[in-house]
C-alpha cells in the first residue's frame, strides 16, 4: 500500500481504513489456502465492526470470482451454469447489502469528526463502493501474480502479467488514497458523506416482472353451501 498521506483525516480514521484494506490482502491469500470465513460483525457501529463488515463484504466477491470462473466453462453441463447464475445473483444481492452495511458503519464512525455546516457536495461513489473496488482489485492482483509464476506459460505471457500486475498495484494504491482524501474533504467540509442505496430489484418478486408475473395466482376458498 502507498505510503502518502493526507493531511486532515484523523489519525485513527486513517489507522481503520487502513487495517481493512490490509485485511483484505491478507485475507485473499488465506482464503486461498483454508475455507473461506468472515468474522461476525457487531451491533454497534466500531472499528471491529466496520472491519468485519469489510471482511465479508470482502467474501462476497471472493466467491463470486471464482462462482465466475466456473460458469465461463463450456464443457459442462447446462445446469451447472444455471446453479453459477443463482449462485452469482444472490453473492452480489449480499454484496450491495453490505456495501451499504459498510457506508453506514463508517459514516457513524465519522460523525464526530464532521462539521455541521458541510458542503452540499457528494462525491460520485461512496466509501461503501470504493471499498468494493479495493476488494476486487486485491483479487485482481492476487490472481494475477498467479500467472507471474506460472511453469507452463510461455516467458511472452509471463512478462505481460507482470506488467499487469504493476498497474494493478498502482490503481489499488491511488484509489486507496483517494479513499483517504475522500475522508479528509468530509472532514473538512468540502463534501458531505451519504448512504447511497442499491434498491437491486432482480431478486425481489415483488419487483421483478418476471417473477411475479409467474407467480401462481392463489384461488379464493368458496365458502359451504
Amino acid at each position: 500500500m502507498s505510503s502518502r498521506t493526507v493531511a486532515g483525516i484523523p489519525a485513527d480514521m486513517e489507522a481503520i481504513l487502513g487495517s481493512c484494506f490490509e485485511a483484505q490482502t491478507e485475507a485473499t491469500a488465506r482464503w486461498h489456502a483454508e475455507t473461506p470465513s468472515a468474522p461476525d460483525a457487531g451491533g454497534e457501529a466500531s472499528p471491529e465492526t466496520l472491519r468485519a463488515l469489510v471482511l465479508q463484504q470482502h467474501l462476497m466477491n471472493f466467491s463470486l470470482w471464482h462462482v465466475e470462473d466456473v460458469a465461463r466453462r463450456r464443457d459442462v453441463d447446462d445446469t451447472v451454469i444455471a446453479e453459477c447464475k443463482r449462485e452469482i445473483d444472490g453473492y452480489n444481492q449480499r454484496r450491495n447489502d453490505l456495501m451499504e452495511k459498510v457506508d453506514a458503519c463508517l459514516l457513524a464512525l465519522l460523525a464526530p469528526y464532521l462539521p455541521a455546516d458541510a458542503a452540499p457536495r457528494h462525491n460520485t461513489e461512496s466509501l461503501g463502493m470504493a471499498i468494493d473496488r479495493l476488494s476486487i482489485l486485491s483479487l485482481k492482483i492476487f490472481h494475477m501474480h498467479e500467472q507471474t509464476v506460472r511453469t507452463d506459460a510461455d516467458p511472452e505471457h509471463i512478462g505481460r502479467c507482470r506488467e499487469k500486475l504493476a498497474v494493478l498495484h498502482e490503481q489499488r494504491d491511488d484509489l486507496a488514497w483517494a479513499v483517504h482524501e475522500l475522508v479528509g474533504d468530509f472532514v473538512a467540509g468540502r463534501k458531505r458523506p451519504k448512504v447511497y442505496f442499491q434498491f437491486k430489484m432482480y431478486n425481489d418478486p415483488s419487483l421483478n416482472p418476471e417473477l411475479y408475473a409467474a407467480a401462481p395466482v392463489a384461488q379464493p376458498v368458496s365458502g359451504k353451501e
